[in-house]
């Protein structure tokens, strides 16, 4: 079974490393794709500035960029759970 997905990621983060970015844990025999601890310090770290004071252009864009990532690993995540899901049942 082909899914295609029905978003495309146009950019990512600058800051994002290029290896360990992204981690892959099981859960309930079923992979799952998540941000790795770094990218999530980074998060953290924007989200924390940007509570205490206003972020720089570059700042807010590179944080949207993390959102987008993040849904569309959510995204890749349900369509993989899904499947599993559909054939478990088989």
């Amino acid at each position: 079974m082909t899914t295609n997905l029905p978003i495309k990621l146009e950019y990512l983060p600058n800051s994002m490393p290029l290896e360990g970015a992204v981690r892959i844990e099981l859960v309930e025999q079923v992979p799952i794709f998540r941000a790795s601890c770094l990218v999530q310090t980074r998060i953290e770290t924007l989200l924390a500035k940007q509570k205490e004071c206003n972020l720089t252009p570059e700042e807010i864009r590179e944080l949207d960029e993390y959102e987008e990532l993040d849904d569309y690993l959510s995204l890749v995540n349900r369509i993989i759970r899904n499947m599993s899901l559909t054939s478990n049942k088989k």
